[in-house]
């Protein structure tokens, strides 16, 4: 099968790889020279171009937790071109969704913005302890709407996180055969975690390092808690004396599980936050801690247009080092 082969960006000069896209990218020593541009594409695009920090604007939360609870505070985000417009106007470094909302608007923002189609999602009206998310997309559906890369979520800790593994194994398998890139969502949730665990810094790391085992280029996690679910795993940090005291602390734990800072993760945003300040806190301790951005989408796109680019720039800013 071809590999992906999607234009420049639009509106950014062609620009060779810094020194730091260039370490990242030796990082990925297995990969073939199609997966490795497309991963430079995620990372010479947008306001963060060429600085290894990454702020990318997901919206799979119309599927995962429906329409009104996700567009309803800020209506124009019940069109999907909106949220293209979102991500080009704020220049983010890529644009990730399901197959519906990518569908309805790459074509007329073909070779604008780098594209991740989720290729699994999950809804709410069944209420699952223990998540196993449907395939609802394919890789030739993101190769013939010209993504960079797939997205996966899985759930540590579900009972079902083996099939999960295996279907993400094989979509990675032939993701990398194309030259497209691998981002996971690795969100430890089940029955044998607690509510508190999900985030805990132990499960955060572990979580990592999984997503990273399963092969993934990009790994998206939640930011971790000062908490520790594993009672064994409780004996080993106490043993080894990790600082956890701090947020910063926490990320920069967690970029030990992915093969010690050697794969790009980046930090969810989760719910939205009426503080932007609180939000700002958080990047401050993601930039700090050697995490490689964030992914956030309802604090972006629950917020006014105007308001989200501000909100937006200020983040990618605190990134770029030109803020405190």
């Amino acid at each position: 099968m071809a590999v992906a082969t999607a234009a420049p960006t639009t509106g950014t000069r062609t620009r060779r790889n810094t020194e730091r896209v260039k370490e990242i990218l030796s990082w990925y020593e297995s990969d073939n020279p199609g997966t490795k541009t497309n991963i430079a594409r995620l990372l010479n695009t947008g306001h963060l171009a060429g600085t290894g920090k990454l702020v990318i604007l997901p919206v799979d939360q119309g599927f995962e937790h429906g329409p009104a609870r996700s567009f309803a505070v800020n209506p124009p985000g019940y069109d999907p071109n909106y949220h293209f417009e979102l991500a080009l106007d704020a220049g983010c470094n890529a644009y990730a969704a399901p197959l519906g909302f990518i569908e309805s608007a790459a074509a007329r923002h073909a070779g604008e913005i780098p594209l991740i189609l989720k290729l699994n999602n999950h809804d709410v009206l069944h209420d699952e302890k223990d998540p196993i998310p449907a395939v609802t997309a394919s890789v030739k559906d993101a190769l013939r709407l010209g993504c960079v890369a797939i997205g996966f979520t899985i759930y540590p800790g579900s009972s079902h996180a083996q099939t999960m593994y295996q279907q993400l194994r094989a979509l990675a398998e032939e993701a990398k055969s194309c030259g497209l890139a691998v981002v996971v969502w690795s969100y430890p949730r089940g029955t044998s975690l607690s509510k508190e665990g999900e985030t805990a810094i132990d499960v955060a790391a572990y979580a990592a390092q999984i997503a990273a085992q399963l092969g993934a280029h990009v790994i998206k996690v939640k930011l971790p808690s000062a908490h520790i679910e594993q009672a064994e795993a409780k004996k080993a940090y106490e043993k080894a004396a990790v600082p956890i005291a701090t947020l910063a602390e926490r990320v920069r734990h967690v970029m030990q599980g992915a093969f010690n800072d050697r794969r790009i993760v980046i930090f969810s945003g989760g719910a939205k936050k009426d503080k932007d300040e609180d939000v700002f806190d958080e990047a401050r301790a993601i930039r700090d801690g050697g995490g490689f951005g964030s992914i956030i989408g309802r604090n972006s796109f629950q917020r006014p247009k105007e308001h989200a680019l501000k909100f937006l720039e200020t983040i990618m800013k605190i990134y770029a080092g030109e803020m405190k």
